[in-house]
């Protein structure tokens, strides 16, 4: 197949596109390659691409461009005929949205509109795109189920994000378009993001600096490792949204519809306390952290857990690697990356 990635030099971009590559798809790769975090990285992940192209033998295009851009969208559907679109493509980060939420807009909500349209004007037979857990918000009802409502947001990032939800919707009902959306759980592993969380523990660590665990370390997480999400990503795409013809309007189901269109989560379904994640990366490095204990932050939801069985039904598929390997693997990276092993 042919299949569009947008965001292919982020960090789930990244692993998605390598695995389309690996298994012989041709793919188009979009992304602004934007400062938000160090561009290096982002070029580096761009450079394994085409060599993943070169071995697998299989078709790999790349644009540079913003898709808040209508110009840069209509130009790639104008040049290239799609099987599949993958929207990876967003501005992440749940803290940063407290500082510029403007950024949310353009990148989650006007970007997001202009490959809506692109992908209805082409006919697109699937569109898949990248939802959070953030979306659950202040819901305290454990596990996180697809199938109850997620409609109190904690930040402006988790509010842009089911603005997508909700407008994928209106556009599988109105035109036919089939849209998953896939709410992914604390993504991590090898070619991370800088701002996240086990890439500043590592920093820190390495550097005998203080790590910061706020609300005083008690976060529990549904950590999830990114070869895993990489994998659920493309049976989810594989497999196109189909309507749903029991779905019952006077008892709607919030995860699907009678439309083309679903919601799915990808998690690890077991969570994890944020001190026992740093313990495995303590015993991953062979170093003590030194600990500052913090309240809970602005926007901070404090737990996550994923009901995954509706992804497990639907496409046969659920994560596996434990939190132990997952943070190995990238402790082996980090230290191959940096020149440190």
């Amino acid at each position: 197949m042919k299949v569009l990635v947008t965001g292919a030099a982020g960090f789930i971009g990244y692993h998605v596109s390598k695995r389309l590559l690996e298994r012989g798809d041709e793919v188009v790769g979009i992304d602004s390659v934007n400062s938000y975090y160090d561009p290096q990285i982002k070029e580096a992940r761009l450079r394994l691409l085409e060599e993943a192209s070169r071995k697998s033998n299989s078709g790999y295009h790349f644009i540079r461009g913003n898709l808040a851009d209508k110009g840069v969208v209509d130009g790639c559907f104008a040049d290239h005929t799609f099987d599949r679109v993958i929207h990876l493509a967003a501005q992440a980060g749940v803290r940063y949205s407290l500082e510029n939420p403007h950024a949310y807009v353009e990148s989650n909500i006007i970007a997001y509109t202009n490959m809506l349209e692109a992908c209805r004007s082409s006919a697109v037979a699937h569109l898949t795109y990248a939802s959070t857990s953030s979306v659950y918000g202040a819901n305290t009802d454990m596990p996180f189920s697809e199938h109850r409502p997620a409609d109190h947001p904690l930040q402006f990032y988790a509010a842009t994000k089911r603005a997508n939800e909700l407008m994928a919707h209106s556009y599988s009902h109105l035109f036919g378009l089939p849209t998953t959306g896939l709410r992914f759980f604390t993504v991590y592993g090898p070619w991370g993001r800088p701002d996240m969380a086990l890439f500043l523990f590592t920093r820190s660590i390495l550097a005998g600096e203080p790590i910061k665990l706020f609300n005083n370390g008690n976060h529990t997480r549904d950590f999830t490792y990114v070869d895993d999400i990489a994998e659920g990503v493309v049976r989810a795409s594989d497999s196109p949204a189909i309507r749903n013809d029991a779905w019952d309007s006077s008892r709607p189901d919030p995860a699907t519809s009678s439309a083309p269109w679903r919601i799915f989560n990808i998690g690890n379904s077991k969570p994890v306390k944020l001190t026992a994640y740093v313990e495995a990366l303590e015993n991953a490095l062979g170093r003590k952290a030194i600990i500052e204990l913090l309240p809970l932050q602005a926007g901070d939801v404090p737990d996550t857990f994923a009901d995954t069985s509706a992804l497990e039904q639907a496409v046969g598929y659920r994560p596996m690697t434990t939190v132990a390997d997952g943070v190995g693997r990238f402790v082996n990276w980090y230290q191959a990356y940096f020149g440190l092993s």
